[in-house]
């Protein structure tokens, strides 16, 4: 039972990593929206972005917790962890436009937005837990 409470704990972490990432690329985007001049840009991207992010970094870990199991950062490899964050972004692509009640043309564009951006962060975060492992 011990192992539940760090395994929540890894979840969170790994969604508030990424909700830091996905909301960088909502504040790049309100920019490009602010230079460019469009009227009208009153949703806060960063903030959806960041949420998004958090939920995608949350299904990714379990993702990752059913996948690999008890493997280590140094024995994964990269490409398989940046499949593992596709099919994470994937997933939630699908919840998303199924919760929004949005139709299946959105799904053809929102899918491989995610799925890269899930990809990309899911790389970066290993690139990042070697890292630390290498300091440690």
């Amino acid at each position: 039972m011990k192992k539940w409470p760090r395994r929540i704990r890894g979840a969170v972490g790994m969604g508030l990593i990424w909700a830091m990432a996905w909301f960088g690329a909502g504040l790049v985007l309100l920019l490009v929206i602010f230079v460019v001049g469009a009227s009208g840009a009153d949703v806060p991207f960063p903030l959806g972005f960041g949420l998004l992010g958090f939920c995608a970094g949350v299904i990714f870990s379990g993702i990752l917790g059913i996948a690999e199991g008890r493997r280590r950062f140094d024995q994964m490899s990269l490409p398989r962890f940046g499949v593992l964050g596709g099919v994470g972004g994937l997933l939630l692509s699908g919840i998303f436009v199924l919760l929004a009640g949005l139709g299946g043309e959105t799904l053809v564009v929102l899918g491989p937005v995610f799925a890269l951006s899930g990809a990309g962060c899911a790389v970066g975060s290993l690139a990042l837990a070697r890292m630390a492992e290498d300091g440690n």
